[in-house]
């Protein structure tokens, strides 16, 4: 086969055979047909519309976190074996002068050029990497294997095909070069908790060391140490990305291990239905404070070679563009230093490089007003423009002060740090700047000094302290539902809060929060729209088993953070022997959005009536009532077909509920859909109504 350009992309096809042998089928043509006829702006909108895993997992840009922290630049020669579809080849082209891409198949290949047609610095080789590898260059700066590493079995062969890998790529990189590996942990927490292998399908495999067999293997943190030792290298780093490496939004390392409270972010089971065997942010906590975690982390990233600089980066990306950022700490000269920095390519006026810029000023007033008080304001500097700095500050986190207190039941200790904190943000109070974002979480404490670490939301105008001190304890609600146990009412009447101005605030942040997150929709509503099923175990029992519990109602409601299993409850009216169900039950005043799931397999329901305190909503609004399906009209109501066995129907509520005394009424009658006929279900679907 002749070789090819796309656009500006170079396909060498010397060493293909003319066969792809790995294909994830027909989807791929779906995504070879989205990239030929959409640009990567349309992406995320496309993502939503699909609600597909493979459309997520290939086209999403959190895929790109993993690597665009790495310190490469214009000057540096990329390796990338398994490129696939191309998922983070955008950015290495963006951040390197020359970009080398090996894949097995022909058709991820394409779909690769297509979607990156304008780089002029990639070339993508297709075919069996043994066959391309001899003819690669011998000075490439990093070799990257993100998601590759565990299929060295297949990719090598032999009776040690991990360690001829690794020494076989170490013969393409230069003296002082890197290799970058991103890996499953084997004794991932989320294995424990109940999710499936990622390759394998299966629960517990990867923890019960794959006795069942199968082509992938991946490995504990010691299990890699002794393959690069093996081989002979003996500088590696490791990196433990969250919530995995496939999604990441938060780096840390040794030098930086995430803080109880900071794991919350669990439940991401996009492709598979999955058990929740306990609560995973409790868990880590535990590992946390014993000093665990290396080993429970969900992934891994080794750098083989120097180590860079970053030992913790947080990625914002799940924001409208204006004020989507990373925070980085990282080594310098005088120590250790934190920068934020614009993610958002547009520097104009109003544009995330301005949002980002105009901390030094917040910082500035921030000082001026604090000046003379107990609450410090770290300083902030200007770098490049988009960029700014702050020193590293050490401290213990206000909102792990608080959590202690609660673990030991301590109402009276709660309560007064909470009057030492209302003090210290007080000062000042008659100055017209006010710093929203003065959340627990933000403040630091060594000793008697306060230090504020983070004031991205400031406003220069008066805001009334109650007000910023019930935004701090709602957003420490909503990170944690346990928090709940205690009763904040108490707090609230003390600050002397209305139920009223307390509903007020609560809509006032709603809007808030939809105004950072934009249009589009985050990852943990994604999953909630394109995940499987989470069958709660303590919850299964309770429900008398599987078959019964497929048959029930659950209900979830969202207080701003996504819809979570915290937060969800099964309804006690059943089917009736006509599949018609009808029940009325309580939400919570804090809820934003109620989700109803109807069945817990594939289904059609057709929703005759859904009302909120005796209001009937239109639910043929797809604003007011959406699903993770297809919508079709029916003399009753409106039928929805469900493709997915996750199914649901999401409810927006956050203009209808009252500070009290909320009651949803819902009608519908469900049907199961047969496994296999779901597929040409949607197929037919598709071809009269654009899914």
């Amino acid at each position: 086969m002749e070789n090819e350009v796309i656009g500006k992309v170079k396909l060498d096809y010397s060493h293909y055979s003319g066969q792809d042998l790995y294909c994830d089928g027909e989807v791929e043509d779906e995504i070879l047909d989205i990239v030929t006829k959409y640009s990567p702006v349309e992406y995320g909108r496309i993502i939503e519309e699909r609600k597909s895993w493979p459309v997520l997992y290939h086209l999403s840009t959190q895929r790109e976190n993993i690597v665009s922290w790495l310190p490469i630049d214009k000057s540096m020669k990329v390796l990338e074996i398994g490129a696939g579809c191309g998922a983070i080849t955008g950015v290495l082209s963006d951040m390197a002068k020359e970009v080398t891409c090996v894949d097995l198949s022909r058709k991820r290949s394409l779909i690769n050029a297509h979607r990156h047609e304008e780089c002029d610095n990639i070339t993508i080789n297709v075919g069996n990497f043994s066959d391309i590898e001899p003819d690669l260059d011998t000075d490439y700066d990093y070799a990257l294997l993100i998601g590759v590493f565990e299929y060295g079995q297949s990719y090598i062969g032999g009776k040690t095909p991990y360690e001829d890998f690794l020494t076989i790529i170490r013969k393409h990189v230069k003296p002082g070069g890197s290799i970058v590996i991103a890996i499953e942990n084997r004794y991932g927490m989320k294995y424990f908790a109940g999710c499936k292998e990622d390759h394998l399908g299966t629960y517990f495999s990867s923890i019960e060391c794959y006795k069942n067999g199968g082509g992938v293997r991946t490995f504990s943190k010691n299990g890699l140490k002794k393959i690069f030792e093996s081989t002979g290298e003996n500088e590696y780093h490791f990196y433990y990305p969250y919530p995995d490496y496939k999604f990441m939004t938060t780096l840390f390392s040794d030098d930086e291990l995430p803080k109880k409270g900071e794991l919350y972010n669990n439940l991401r089971n996009f492709d598979q239905d999955r058990m929740l065997l306990f609560d995973e942010q409790a868990a880590f906590d535990g590992v946390l404070e014993d000093g665990h975690f290396p080993f429970f982390s969900n992934s891994y990233l080794v750098v083989l070679g120097a180590r860079p600089d970053t030992d913790y980066i947080r990625y914002s990306s799940d924001r409208a563009s204006l004020y989507s950022l990373s925070t980085r700490i990282s080594k310098g000269q005088n120590g250790k230093i934190v920068k934020k920095h614009a993610l958002s390519i547009n520097d104009g006026p109003g544009s995330g490089h301005n949002h980002v810029n105009n901390m030094v000023r917040y910082g500035e007033l921030l000082a001026d007003r604090y000046s003379g008080s107990k609450l410090q304001i770290v300083p902030c500097k200007q770098e490049e423009n988009g960029t700014v700095s702050f020193p590293y500050v050490s401290g213990r986190p206000l909102s792990e002060m608080f959590d202690e207190l609660l673990a030991n039941g301590d109402v009276e200790g709660f309560t007064s740090l909470f009057d030492e904190y209302f003090n210290r943000i007080d000062y000042g109070n008659d100055e017209y700047v006010s710093d929203l974002d003065l959340v627990f979480s933000n403040i630091l404490v060594d000793g008697d000094t306060w230090t504020v670490i983070d004031y991205e939301w400031v406003e220069e105008k008066k805001i009334p302290t109650k007000e910023i001190a019930f935004r701090a304890l709602y957003c420490y609600l909503l990170e944690n539902e346990e928090r709940n146990k205690f009763n904040f009412e108490l707090i609230i009447e003390k600050l002397g809060i209305t139920p009223d101005e307390a509903e007020g605030y609560r809509l006032q942040e709603a809007a808030f929060q939809k105004k950072v997150t934009g249009k589009r929709l985050s990852m943990g509503e994604l999953r909630n729209l394109i995940g499987g099923p989470i069958l709660m175990a303590d919850k299964l029992l309770t429900a008398g088993g599987a078959d019964k519990l497929r048959s029930t109602v659950q209900i979830y409601e969202d207080y701003g953070r996504g819809f979570n299993e915290d937060d969800s409850f099964f309804v006690d009216e059943v089917y009736n022997a006509d599949n018609y169900i009808e029940f009325s039950v309580p939400i919570d005043s804090k809820a934003c959005k109620v989700r109803i799931d109807p069945f817990m397999d594939y289904c059609m329901t057709e929703v005759h009536e859904i009302a909120l305190n005796g209001e009937v909503l239109d639910i043929h609004d797809n604003k007011r009532v959406y699903v993770n399906g297809k919508k079709l009209q029916s003399e009753n109501g409106v039928n929805c077909v469900f493709y997915y066995n996750d199914p649901n129907i999401v409810v927006e509520v956050k203009d209808k509920v009252r500070s009290t005394g909320n009651l949803l009424r819902v009608r519908m009658t469900t049907g199961e859909l047969p496994g296999n006929m779901v597929k040409s279900l949607k197929n037919e679907l598709q071809k009269k109504i654009r899914f």
